[in-house]
């Protein structure tokens, strides 16, 4: 095969995870040792509205030293964006591309990011413009089919999980006389991973989280207050996570605002807040709700030292396989043991990956739908890199008698 010389261009797209960086990362580094091939390297600002604006950064101007220290910067260093492309935008793209000889175009993102590299895929092809297009994969929900897992997942998972596991002690030591009740919502629009990851820090039946609800299965108030119930009435406390996304029996969103995003989808957030409020309306028990936000993807500090890894993997290996003459494809992950824990990268068709969204399978929820199975976690728990140790509890001897403190 005859070499395409040309330039290559890497966006970011989407909500940014951790790691986002260290896919571009991969993707820069590596585009550096083949001068031969690539005459620039160019990084578009703002994701695709950096293509369509001409807003297109010399990457090679930059320091060695600013564009390593990407590995350990969170967010996206080249600025992200969400924008639904239409046929004018495509044949923007087109003469952008053309106009600056741009023969390599790797695409850094989720769902919908892989919906925009197959358009302009299709479009470079149907119009006779040999690039080379290639997806690169993220996101914390972890739903791209065609691929194990995703890059930006297990480091979210890894915050969640910790985060949900203290949460839990904070809750249980002052269960007898504050807030015996806390609802951690989690992302999850339409699948739940990151919401069932909160469970790989538990030890033992006291540790958080205590119940799991994921949008993969209808969720009722009903059943919700009888599980909240029981757990209260066994442990005196409880510590609930919730996918944002769950939904009634009709399919229905439990709560949503008015506002939707450039894709179409409803802006979610606020579940939580309403079931506190039905706990203490109907089971009479003081409770709270925590909402993590933003800083469920963006805290570095708590990265998963795998998740680091495979996310500068895939960004590295996309510059690989470009070269190879591989396009419209996203880069995949593939799994090939779990214990000692391995993985390698594949290559998925983007038209089977875009628009679709992988959801938590029914036999990684247990039989009662409010928990997740030894499987899921099995799953899970390699992504999240080695956890700090559990805490121990006081067998709490009693040396006294239990008095009535207003009894003199």
């Amino acid at each position: 095969m005859a070499t395409l010389r040309g330039k290559l261009l890497v966006a970011q797209s989407g909500g940014p995870t951790a790691v986002f960086n260290n896919s571009a990362c991969g993707v820069i580094q590596e585009a550096l040792k083949h001068e031969d091939v690539f005459d620039e390297i160019y990084g578009a600002a703002n994701g695709i509205m950096g293509v369509l604006h001409e807003h297109i950064i010399d990457m090679r101007k930059e320091s060695p030293q600013t564009i390593a220290a990407m590995r350990r910067t969170p967010a996206s260093s080249l600025g992200t964006c969400r924008r639904k492309l239409d046929e004018r935008d495509l044949e923007r793209i087109l003469d952008v591309c053309q106009a600056h000889n741009i023969r390599y175009f790797l695409y850094n993102g989720g769902n919908d990011s892989m919906d925009t590299a197959h358009k302009v895929h299709n479009m470079a092809t149907e119009s006779g413009y040999e690039m080379r297009v290639l997806g690169i994969p993220k996101t914390v929900d972890n739903d791209l089919v065609e691929t194990d897992h995703c890059p930006g997942f297990g480091s979210a998972a890894r915050l969640v999980a910790l985060a949900t596991r203290d949460v839990g002690r904070d809750t249980e030591s002052g269960a007898l006389t504050t807030t015996p009740i806390n609802i951690m919502e989690i992302m999850g629009r339409d699948a739940g991973w990151l919401t069932g990851a909160a469970a790989i820090g538990r030890q033992d039946e006291r540790d958080a989280p205590h119940l799991i609800y994921l949008p993969e299965l209808p969720f009722t108030i009903d059943r919700f207050l009888e599980d909240v119930q029981k757990v209260y009435d066994r442990l005196g406390f409880v510590v609930i996570a919730l996918s944002e996304g769950i939904r009634d029996p009709k399919g229905n969103l439990l709560m949503k605002s008015s506002s939707v995003d450039a894709f179409g989808h409803t802006q979610l957030g606020g579940v939580g807040s309403f079931l506190v409020q039905v706990v203490m309306e109907k089971l009479g028990i003081k409770a709270r709700s925590n909402i993590a936000g933003t800083i469920q993807r963006s805290l570095i500090a708590l990265a998963s030292p795998v998740d680091r890894e495979e996310a500068y993997l895939v960004g590295q290996m996309g510059v690989k396989y470009a070269l190879e003459g591989n396009s419209g494809s996203m880069v995949s992950l593939v799994r090939e043991s779990d214990d000692p824990y391995s993985c390698t990268t594949g290559l998925a068709s983007l038209e089977k990956v875009a628009n679709f969204a992988k959801e938590v399978p029914r036999e990684l929820i247990n039989e009662e739908g409010n928990f997740v199975t030894e499987a899921f976690l099995k799953y899970v728990t390699p992504l999240v890199g080695e956890m700090p140790p559990s805490y121990p509890r006081f067998e709490k001897q009693s040396v006294g008698q239990l008095l009535d403190p207003y009894q003199h």
